[in-house]
């Protein structure tokens, strides 16, 4: 099973004055009942809800909340009209860990080319600046930051998990649409993008994935099991999902 960058579910959607406004809705675990409504900064509208509540009960409390959703979209609306394209130069920032970072393009001729975390920027040294080079060599240093820190928070999270085992195999994968999934033999792959994202959030993969260990379906027993290692597991997979768009941008 994995954990979708965009969670898939059944499209509905309603009208808010002369504005149709679409939404997805997805599994969410029976005991935490409601219906829970997220406006995420691309634009993306999810209605999470148990599987026994009918789409039209869905519908009814998307609807209830339809001033606040468009209001929000809106706002996001407004917020990517001023977005521009990543350009790899001197003063873009990129997320490490949760937190933004100045990019610092260095120009070095007679010096290995490097990356490297100092006094609150990410530095990258080129023998000349070109774009394309400052991508390839922050996106190695990601990979590089990514399996340290993703194989130290497995080995801190199998404490939590004892119906694991053995420490499972973990690798990493660059992947479009999931950041995590677990192979029925065991093996963990995680997105390396992940490391840009709060530690809490890599956390909450991680687990996710380790559950799947143990149920592979996400059925009632995967949810108890979620809930008993990370209780605040849906505000967190909420946090990740609602900063995708901004941390797979480079």
């Amino acid at each position: 099973m994995t954990v979708p960058i965009i969670p898939k579910g059944h499209r509905l959607s309603f009208f808010y004055g002369n504005e149709e406004i679409t939404f997805e809705r997805t599994e969410r675990p029976k005991a935490s009942g409601k219906v829970l409504i997220k406006v995420h900064s691309d634009c993306r509208v999810i209605a999470a809800a148990p599987q026994d509540v009918s789409n039209e009960a869905v519908l009814a409390a998307v609807k209830k909340r339809g001033r606040w959703i468009y209001e929000q979209l809106r706002n996001f609306r407004k917020q990517m009209e001023h977005a521009t394209p990543r350009k790899f130069i001197s003063g873009e920032s990129h997320y490490y860990l949760g937190k933004q970072y100045l990019l610092k393009v260095q120009e070095t001729p007679h010096q290995p080319q490097s990356v490297k975390l100092f006094r609150g920027k990410l530095e990258v040294s080129v023998r000349q600046k070109n774009p394309r080079i400052v991508n390839e060599l922050l996106m190695a240093w990601y990979k590089s930051r990514a399996k340290e820190i993703f194989a130290s928070r497995l080995d801190a999270l199998l404490d939590q998990t004892l119906w694991v085992p053995d420490r499972p195999p973990l690798r990493l994968l660059t992947m479009q649409t999931q950041w995590g999934s677990c192979s029925p033999n065991g093996r963990i792959t995680l997105n390396p993008h992940l490391v840009k994202a709060p530690r809490e959030c890599i956390d909450y993969v991680i687990l996710h994935e380790l559950c799947h260990i143990a149920e592979h379906n996400h059925s009632n027993r995967f949810y108890r099991l979620m809930e008993q290692v990370m209780p605040s597991w849906e505000a967190t997979k909420g946090r990740l999902d609602g900063m995708a768009s901004r941390i797979l941008s480079i």
